[in-house]
């Protein structure tokens, strides 16, 4: 398990695979490492897999989601990060698509039931590459009016694009999620004519570097531009105070569109696998 002090050789390893390393870099830098210094779901324990320099890093963050950057792939780099995981209860894993089926086969995942499972066309975008698409509607921060809106437009993009089931877990979830909307920077919502169409989000946000994460826009307003107006104009605020790159994978053809009319080029393969239920690690086969 790495310590403390591990925290600036972690993030020096992690930065020139910072594309398929959002997620790892972003909880580090907003909670330490550890899941005690932090009661986020996104507080990550870390472990390190060393051969004199760093050759890999994994981490386990508290709402059970898997992730890893391990760029040689190694089997026993992954089967070396399963012994540490007997007992834990693990909710999915999202990683570069290589790594990741590595890391399904090793784990014993790769005949589990999951809720969404997709290898997604992952996107790259300088920030002075943006190209703004035409619309006269306007991005603002969410208030708390907006938030039984938001709950409504969390579960439906929680069950069509995750596949969670529409009770329990996924009320809760989107009750949190329309609760992080409430004056936050990372999420905006895209007004017109005085009426939300669209929402956008960063799911993982460095001082240099955004991803993109949670786009929406209801069924009544797709197919008008409302969801790539939205990104653009909230990457154009996060260019404005100093970001200089963007990151995202997409859910579908649609998406692809979207993304690549402002800009976006595709860089690889991205995937996510959420377990239809949490899973507890068992002893090493």
């Amino acid at each position: 398990m790495a310590r403390p002090d591990d925290a600036a050789r972690i993030d020096a390893f992690l930065e020139p695979y910072s594309e398929s390393s959002m997620f790892l870099r972003s909880n580090l830098a907003q909670h330490g490492l550890g899941p005690n210094r932090s009661d986020d779901p996104r507080a990550t324990t870390f472990w390190l897999v060393e051969d004199g320099p760093i050759r890999a890093v994994f981490g386990l963050s508290r709402a059970g989601f898997l992730m890893g950057q391990a760029p040689d792939n190694r089997r026993e780099d992954w089967e070396a990060f399963r012994d540490v995981l007997r007992g834990a209860k693990i909710a999915g894993i999202t990683g570069e698509t290589g790594q990741i089926k590595t890391a399904l086969d090793v784990l014993g995942l790769q005949d589990a039931s999951f809720s969404a499972l997709r290898d997604e066309p992952h996107y790259r975008l300088d920030l002075d590459d943006l190209e703004y698409p035409a619309g006269t509607a306007r991005l603002r921060p969410a208030t708390p009016d907006d938030y039984g809106m938001l709950v409504e437009w969390s579960l439906d993009y929680d069950t069509s694009v995750f596949g969670a089931r529409p009770e329990g877990a996924a009320q809760s979830s989107a009750k949190a999620i329309a609760s992080a909307y409430m004056n936050s920077p990372d999420h905006r919502i895209l007004e017109h004519d005085g009426r939300p169409v669209a929402r956008t989000a960063f799911n993982a946000t460095l001082p240099d570097i955004v991803q993109i994460g949670g786009v929406y826009a209801p069924p009544a307003m797709r197919s008008k531009g409302y969801a790539r107006l939205a990104v653009a104009l909230h990457l154009r605020e996060a260019r404005d105070r100093g970001v200089k790159t963007a990151i995202l994978f997409a859910s579908g053809p649609a998406a692809c569109r979207a993304y690549e009319a402002i800009g976006f080029r595709r860089i690889g393969t991205y995937t996510l696998a959420i377990l239809a239920d949490p899973q507890v690690m068992g002893p090493t086969p």
